[in-house]
């Protein structure tokens, strides 16, 4: 599918229901985005941040205390330092730039 940034985004999808499962965004075969909703237990994991939200319909509630953008934020500055640690080593193995 097309992408705001030109290098697109692959949705995977379950081979029997079609579900979408995980996605590729920017072409990155290192690092894929996992649907919550389609572990076996969804409820288990609560969102930290909110991403892609101008295009969220009005009538769709978000949690308070949960940060919220229009587009994609500043990862330096929101991700624990070891949540950037594992990012980095993950960057530095598939030789890609951050």
């Amino acid at each position: 599918m097309p992408s705001p940034s030109g290098r697109g985004h692959e949705i995977h999808r379950c081979a029997s229901c079609l579900t979408a499962v995980w996605s590729d965004y920017g072409r990155r075969p290192f690092l894929r985005f996992l649907r919550v909703s389609t572990l076996d237990d969804a409820h288990s994991i609560v969102p930290d941040v909110h991403i892609f939200t101008r295009s969220k319909v009005p009538w769709v509630a978000l949690p308070n205390g949960v940060p919220v953008f229009d587009v994609y934020y500043d990862v330096e500055r929101l991700w624990r330092p070891e949540s950037l640690a594992r990012r980095a080593a993950m960057l530095v193995e598939a030789g890609a730039s951050q």
